[in-house]
């Protein structure tokens, strides 16, 4: 098994593979993120090209479009399978299934729904899409990484899936941070809020989840940075204009989001919505 892209679910998945039992070959552009992968108790290897040679199947997780542009111009393999997982637009990944077909490579596109807390815990989806055969050579290898897997047809319909889920986690998010806020300027503190809410009718998985951070108010353990999650924002609301749907509630989600940014929390979690929205709202916590 190779893994291409070791940062924040790269990571995750590579660690997880290599705890089910399987042989992990792992390559970033990042000596200290191959380093990390070895002390999981993975393979480092020297380029994409050298661990496509170790692998038939590969799962990649890139910041972006032109970073799996990279990947495809470099791997190399008849058969080999690979599991593009990122979070990109369909027609990029298209462009690279087509340079990798021409080497006789495929590639599936397996957008994952899940925070990097959740990958941590193999608490993953993924929504996996593409051609048939080669997703059977591939899929003994996704419990490793994951609680479930969809098969959703014809190539694309795994990001399709994913934007749905993407622009709910946008929305989730700033709700959460919204209900801490308002009940927190109500005098409850955020710690009851949380116990009280979490398995309430109002609650969500994000609320589960980023909750934690929300309550002790502390973002730099990012599962997902502010400033990298602006791209799939930015997908998100493209592909939703282009169909002519819309999205009031994403939209207005895009600008709290915006903010954190302006406020120092780039690199922290998007949790941080919920520091946006204390200080709009007047709350210094002791």
């Amino acid at each position: 098994m190779g893994v291409i892209g070791l940062g924040i679910m790269g990571s995750a998945m590579a660690a997880n593979l290599a705890k089910a039992g399987f042989t992990v070959n792992g390559y970033d552009v990042l000596p200290a993120r191959r380093a990390d992968l070895k002390k999981a108790g993975g393979k480092p290897a020297a380029s994409v090209a050298a661990l496509a040679r170790a692998a038939e199947v590969l799962v990649t997780s890139l910041p972006s479009a032109q970073a799996l542009h990279d990947v495809a111009a470099a791997l190399a393999g008849k058969g080999r399978v690979v599991m593009e997982t990122s979070t990109l637009p369909i027609d990029e990944k298209e462009r690279a299934r087509q340079t990798l077909a021409k080497k006789g490579v495929v590639l599936l596109d397996c957008p994952l729904s899940g925070t990097g807390a959740q990958a941590r815990a193999k608490d993953l989806v993924v929504y996996a899409c593409g051609e048939r055969k080669a997703y059977a050579k591939a899929e003994p290898f996704m419990p490793g990484f994951s609680r479930a897997h969809h098969y959703l047809g014809e190539f694309g319909n795994g990001s399709k899936m994913k934007f749905v889920a993407n622009l709910l986690v946008a929305i989730h998010n700033v709700s959460a941070a919204e209900a801490f806020v308002l009940g927190m300027k109500a005098g409850l503190s955020p710690e009851t809020i949380f116990k009280v809410q979490a398995d309430s009718a109002g609650s969500s998985r994000m609320f589960q989840v980023r909750g934690p951070m929300m309550v002790a108010g502390k973002y730099d353990e990012a599962t997902m940075k502010n400033e990298l999650w602006q791209k799939d924002m930015k997908i998100i609301g493209e592909f939703a204009a282009k169909l002519g749907v819309p999205t009031p509630l994403f939209n207005a989600s895009a600008a709290i989001y915006n903010a954190t940014l302006s406020q120092g929390y780039g690199t922290a979690d998007t949790a941080a919505v919920c520091a946006v929205l204390e200080a709009m709202a007047g709350i210094k916590r002791s």
